[in-house]
C-alpha cells in the first residue's frame, strides 16, 4: 500500500519501494525542491506560479491610476486620502502549470544492452521531475513513446499519480523505433510545461520543428539529452556494432572508424544542443551515471541564473 505525507501532495519513499530501491531513495532526496515556471503563465486555477493575469492577491506589484469601470473595492483609499488621487493596487495572481513528461522508450534507450543504463537513468529523471512538479500542486502526466500504442497518463493532481507513473515506467520496455513526435504533440495539447527525455536517436528534426512551434505558442519545453558513457568513449578493441533500432545495420568499429565516430558524434551533440537552445528550449545533456539524478533535477528546476546548490 502506498503511503503519502498528509496534506503535502508529495510522495514518500514508501510509494516507490514496491518498484525499486533507487526510486525510493530518489524521492526522499528531492523532497522540498520547488520548480518555478520560467515565465509568467496564463491565468486559470490558482497555483504556485506567477500568472500573466493581474488580480487581487496579496502579492502587490504596482499602482495605476483609477479608470472608469474599475472595481471601487480595489482603490487604495489610504493613498487617496493622502494624495486626493485614486489609484488601483495591482498584483500578480498565481496559477498552476500542468506538466507532462515525455519519455523515449525506443530500442536505443536500452543501451548498453547488459545494463540498460540510459533507460534506468531516464526513468529516474522522469519520476523525479514529475514528483517535484507535483510538490507545487501542479497537475503532472506521463507519455511513454514505445513500440505499439504509447502509454498516456493525462496530467492530474490526485495523490496517486506518481504511483501510477512508477508502475507505468516499471512495466515499459525500451524496444523498437517508435517516433517521439506524436507523443510530444499529444503532450502540448494538455500541458504548459513539457519535459522531453530522450537520446535524440530518432525523428530529431521533426521533433525539433514540433517543439519550436510549441515554444512560439508559449509552451515551456525542457529537452533532456540522455547519453551513455560508452557512447562517449567506446571500447578501443575492434567490435562489430549494430544499430539497436535496426539490427540489420552492422559495422566493424575499427580504430579508424572509432576516431571518425567520435568526431561525428561530438559534432552531432553540439548541433543538437545549439538547435534546441536556439529554438528557446531548456536543453540539458546528461551522462548516465556521471551525476546523481537528484543533482540533475536540482539543476533543471533551478531558476535561470541560480546554481543547483543555491
Amino acid at each position: 500500500m502506498a503511503r503519502w505525507k498528509d496534506g503535502s501532495g508529495e510522495p514518500t519513499g514508501d510509494v516507490a519501494r514496491d518498484f525499486a530501491p533507487d526510486f525510493a531513495a530518489l524521492l526522499d532526496s528531492i523532497r522540498g525542491i520547488r520548480w518555478p515556471a520560467r515565465s509568467a503563465v496564463r491565468g486559470g486555477i490558482p497555483g504556485a506560479h506567477t500568472s500573466r493575469m493581474r488580480g487581487t492577491s496579496a502579492e502587490f506589484t504596482e499602482y495605476r491610476p483609477y479608470r472608469q469601470g474599475d472595481d471601487l473595492r480595489r482603490i487604495d483609499w489610504k493613498l487617496f486620502g493622502r494624495s486626493d488621487r485614486a489609484y488601483i493596487r495591482l498584483s500578480n495572481d498565481r496559477a498552476i502549470l500542468p506538466t507532462t513528461v515525455v519519455l523515449d522508450a525506443s530500442a536505443s534507450m536500452a543501451f548498453p544492452v547488459d545494463t540498460h543504463a540510459k533507460w534506468h537513468f531516464a526513468t529516474e529523471l522522469a519520476i523525479g521531475l514529475a514528483a517535484v512538479a507535483r510538490s507545487s500542486a501542479d497537475p503532472v502526466g506521463l507519455i511513454i513513446a514505445q513500440q505499439g500504442k504509447m502509454v498516456q497518463l493525462p496530467p492530474r493532481t490526485r495523490q496517486g499519480i506518481i504511483h501510477e507513473m512508477l508502475r507505468a515506467v516499471s512495466e515499459a520496455k525500451p524496444e523498437g523505433n517508435a517516433p517521439l513526435t506524436p507523443a510530444l504533440t499529444a503532450a502540448m495539447r494538455a500541458s504548459g510545461r513539457i519535459v522531453l527525455i530522450t537520446d535524440f536517436l530518432g525523428d530529431a528534426e521533426e521533433l525539433l520543428s514540433t517543439a519550436a512551434r510549441g515554444i512560439v505558442g508559449a509552451k515551456e519545453i525542457h529537452a533532456i539529452h540522455i547519453v551513455a558513457p560508452e557512447e562517449l568513449d567506446p571500447p578501443r578493441e575492434t567490435l562489430l556494432v549494430a544499430d539497436p533500432e535496426d539490427p540489420e545495420v552492422r559495422r566493424p568499429l575499427t580504430a579508424d572508424a572509432r576516431d571518425s565516430y567520435l568526431l561525428a558524434y561530438a559534432s552531432w551533440r553540439e548541433a543538437i544542443a545549439h538547435d534546441w537552445s536556439d529554438a528557446g528550449a531548456s536543453y540539458t545533456m546528461v551522462v548516465a551515471g556521471d551525476e546523481t539524478p537528484d543533482h540533475i533535477i536540482r539543476r533543471i528546476a533551478a531558476p535561470r541564473g541560480v546554481s543547483a546548490s543555491a
